[in-house]
């Protein structure tokens, strides 16, 4: 049950390629097998088993003054290696845990299961968590697709799913996942603008369900090598670099503050319209084209202005 990737560009007589080959045609020649093993119903007289060949050990060794004594030192060395091979047999597997097992170097196959098992003696077991895992990526400056620096850090949730491939394929599969993690939230973060995308363009503020889709897409596809799944990734923190933030700050402000004048004199306007069409409706008084100008005019000072109008009362006539 082995899986073996041939890259394209490797000769056979193994001789490495001379340009990348990419994670397709890496040489990962090992993938997880369950190894035989057995629960407590057998765990537990092989227990008893070694406890009794411990026990005729030790007779045998004081019994040894008899005429005999060559072969009750040979079974008394029988019986303890006997014992240790029974006990070295035994393990106990957590939930959540378990045992990947090397025989004189060569992966014999993964224990799944829990509890108190029998497994393959003269085996060295290494002990590997299948549990679901998170960690917090280092706060990375990089530049967003307009070229604006950017601080940004994402929450990845990975889980170990083949356990030869974490053991066997890499060096640390867990530095190796933090590694490749931040690597795909860097290159993520610089195909998407900070802010202000384009029609049909997600931004890294404005769409961060999708950018934190492509995240966990991109660093599962990396960590694959390792035998690990990614669950999901998540952006825990994003804002403008310090150096840029206090300009980028004054843009927003400036775009809101447009925002909130380009409303207002929508609302002035209408307010002017409808005050000019009441006037004339209810024929309250009649007004030329410079006198409604002026009309407008003041109305849309006191309107649009921060300040608070302070009024003049004309007692003359209305030309005057």
């Amino acid at each position: 049950m082995t899986d073996t990737h041939v890259p394209p560009q490797e000769s056979t007589g193994g001789i490495p390629a001379g340009a990348p080959v990419g994670h397709a045609g890496t040489r990962v020649e090992v993938e997880e097998r369950e190894a035989r093993s057995a629960g407590a119903a057998v765990a537990l007289p092989v227990l008893l088993l070694a406890f009794v060949l411990l026990v005729v050990m030790i007779r045998m060794f004081i019994l040894a003054d008899t005429e005999d004594d060559g072969l009750f030192v040979l079974a008394g060395i029988l019986a303890f290696f006997g014992s240790i091979l029974a006990f070295g047999s035994l393990s106990v597997v957590s939930p959540g845990q378990t045992r990947v097992l090397q025989l004189f170097g060569r992966y014999v196959g993964t224990i799944r299961r829990t509890g108190l098992v029998v497994a393959m003696p003269l085996t060295r077991r290494h002990k590997v968590s299948v549990r679901v895992r998170n960690f917090e990526t280092n706060e990375l400056k990089v530049n967003d697709a307009d070229g604006n620096p950017v601080n940004i850090a994402a929450i990845v949730v990975w889980q170990v799913a083949d356990t030869a491939r974490a053991t066997f394929a890499v060096e640390d599969y867990t530095d190796f996942v933090r590694v490749q993690s931040e690597s795909a939230l860097r290159h993520v973060a610089m195909s998407h603008p900070y802010d202000h995308a384009e029609h049909g363009e997600n931004s890294l503020r404005g769409a961060t369900d999708v950018v934190s889709a492509e995240i966990a897409t991109e660093v599962a596809a990396r960590v694959v090598i390792a035998g690990v799944e990614v669950v999901e990734a998540r952006i825990s923190n994003l804002a403008y670099a310090p150096e840029i933030a206090q300009a980028m700050l004054q843009r927003q402000q400036a775009g809101a503050i447009i925002a909130a004048r380009e409303r207002i004199v929508d609302g002035a306007v209408g307010m002017v319209e409808q005050a000019l069409a009441r006037l004339e409706q209810d024929d309250i008084v009649v007004l030329d084209d410079e006198r409604k100008a002026a009309m407008v005019s003041n109305l849309l000072v006191v309107l649009c202005g921060e300040s608070r109008a302070t009024p003049i009362v004309n007692t003359g006539s209305l030309y005057s």
